[in-house]
């Protein structure tokens, strides 16, 4: 499994970005708001995805790790393959995305080339529970500081892993949340919320 590929952008195109990680040219497949953040001939770190085949390897690169983890819980969902999850993440942040599925926003979801209603609804039914709130904001208030925090989204990621829901992940982050705005010890924490939740 590759986490990420850091590497010099050689090329892009509409839909991909190739990074040249020693000598070799991985060519990730990427959304629009992806590929406007990176510039040929720069360094770049994108936290990437492997989809496997039988005909193909396929490399998915994401501008946070936030991003990834929606790629991949999205592709749980009867009928969303990958290249289906990307286009949901091409059209809608997964701010937007956790906005849509939690307020049943039929409507917000159609916009993605190739879900109907049907469709919608499905995602919906299915990934109510699990997409969670989203990151910006948290029973109708502003998060302050650590919300935005690359952290916050790896420990979400790590307890939803590990079969809690994502309404009790967002309770226990708020219990162990760091109180200054330095990086934190993302194993700690993990460690410290699976015991919040175990007391409870």
């Amino acid at each position: 499994m590759i986490a990420f590929v850091r590497g010099t952008v050689s090329d892009l195109t509409l839909s991909s970005a190739v990074l040249e990680v020693g000598d070799v040219g991985l060519e990730l497949m990427c959304t629009p708001n992806t590929l406007a953040t990176l510039r040929p001939g720069s360094e770049a770190r994108l936290p990437t995805s492997m989809v496997v085949r039988e005909d193909s390897l396929t490399l998915f690169g994401f501008l946070d790790d936030d991003e990834k983890g929606c790629f991949e819980l999205l592709q749980t969902a009867s009928g969303v393959g990958p290249k289906l999850a990307q286009a949901m993440l091409a059209v809608l942040s997964p701010d937007d995305l956790r906005s849509a599925v939690a307020s049943e926003d039929v409507k917000t979801l159609t916009r993605v080339p190739g879900i109907g209603q049907k469709g919608a609804q499905r995602i919906i039914l299915e990934l109510k529970d699990r997409l969670g709130l989203p990151v910006g904001t948290h029973n109708g208030a502003t998060r302050v500081g650590a919300a935005s925090a690359p952290w916050r989204a790896q420990v979400h990621q790590g307890l939803v892993g590990l079969g809690w829901s994502a309404r009790e992940a967002d309770k226990a982050l708020d219990e162990v949340a760091p109180a200054s705005d330095t990086e934190p010890d993302v194993g700690a924490l993990l460690r410290a919320a699976l015991q919040t939740l175990r007391k409870a």
